[in-house]
């Protein structure tokens, strides 16, 4: 099986490692008990640094799941409930709409927020806490929104999700994540790091020099080694950085395998859960998408920025899993997994 695992993920990486090497591509694939590995081009091309196991890649929404997850932990904990109101636990929201916006929505994209820095044209500047709460306090809808009633995919959404989580435990949400997920399925190559001022990741000197090189679709470096990007001027706000290896501890959780606490899979698995339908063949869950692909549902979260590609989708009943980095931005992993990736790698299961 191995050798048709390969031959499906190295066709797929094909279109995404370009020639010049100005950027590169890590797979995770679990399937049927094992976990392969695929790596192809270079983390940073002027050294020739090629991708390896141990990579260090930006995740920009991959993270999402994560935040999810301790939502998750918290309904099973009885520590907060998915109809608590966001300004329960951030005061300062007092807006006609956001009182209404509950943390279950947001954590489902169903809140049908959608502020400027979750579309273009992008905002050119940043925004402080006290900036974004304003935001949202005078938010109303622009197409008849409703709280809980449509699918709107929201950063901002996330973002405030971020601040309710830390407000409701006390702790920043880098230390939350850790804590709570990180250090009991021992990921210990994934951080949450601070922005510096330079819009590099704070991050130790040895997980530097295994962070990537961002590129541009075309090849064009952009940022430093562990870029970060935000238009949120406040603490925690940043993208996670993960390898693939670590990714692939997630997945396994995810699908009820390995050796991670029960509390911690159950609480995986209800992020899993359909919550909101979109259409004939899409739903939304908590964070993760589900999509009918035929015959099985893919439940994934890809994730993007423009000099980072990220993709996590896993499908429950076949014990299928698939992890994809990149660092060069804007290529189509959702499409590319959905299409070609996933439905190859079921069919060696039936």
């Amino acid at each position: 099986m191995a050798g048709d695992v390969g031959r499906i993920v190295n066709a797929a990486m094909d279109s995404l490692a370009p020639e010049s090497g100005a950027g590169g591509v890590a797979v995770g694939v679990s399937i049927a008990g094992r976990t392969l590995s695929f790596n192809r081009g270079y983390a940073e091309v002027r050294s020739r640094r090629p991708i390896a196991a141990d990579t260090l890649f930006n995740i920009a929404s991959v993270r999402k799941p994560f935040e999810a997850t301790l939502v998750a932990q918290g309904v099973l904990r009885g520590e907060l409930s998915l109809n608590d109101p966001v300004n329960k636990y951030v005061g300062e929201l007092h807006g006609d709409y956001i009182r209404y916006v509950t943390i279950g929505e947001l954590a489902t994209h169903t809140s049908g927020l959608l502020l400027p820095t979750d579309h273009p044209p992008w905002p050119n500047a940043s925004y402080t806490l006290d900036e974004f709460l304003a935001m949202l306090n005078i938010w109303t809808q622009h197409s008849g929104e409703s709280p809980g009633k449509q699918r709107i995919y929201t950063h901002a959404g996330y973002i405030l999700l971020q601040l309710a989580l830390e407000r409701r435990y006390g702790t920043p949400i880098g230390a939350l994540i850790t804590d709570r997920i990180l250090r009991p399925l021992g990921m210990n190559s994934t951080l949450v790091p601070e922005r510096g001022p330079d819009n590099r990741a704070i991050m130790s000197e040895v997980f530097l020099q295994r962070a990537v090189q961002g590129y541009a679709a075309n090849g064009t470096a952009i940022g430093p080694i562990g870029n970060q990007q935000s238009y949120y001027d406040f603490s925690g706000t940043g993208q996670m950085f993960s390898t693939v290896c670590d990714l692939e501890l997630f997945v396994a959780a995810s699908l009820n395998d390995g050796p991670s606490d029960p509390r911690l899979r159950e609480a995986l698995q209800l992020t899993e859960r359909e919550a909101f339908r979109v259409d004939r063949c899409n739903a939304q869950a908590m964070a993760w998408e589900r999509y009918e692909a035929g015959g099985f549902t893919i439940v994934d979260k890809p994730g993007g920025l423009n000099n980072a590609s990220a993709y996590l989708g896993i499908v429950p009943s076949r014990k299928l899993g698939l992890v994809i980095l990149a660092n060069r931005g804007d290529l189509n992993l959702h499409e590319l997994a959905r299409k070609t990736i996933m439905p190859g790698l079921a069919k060696l299961q039936v």
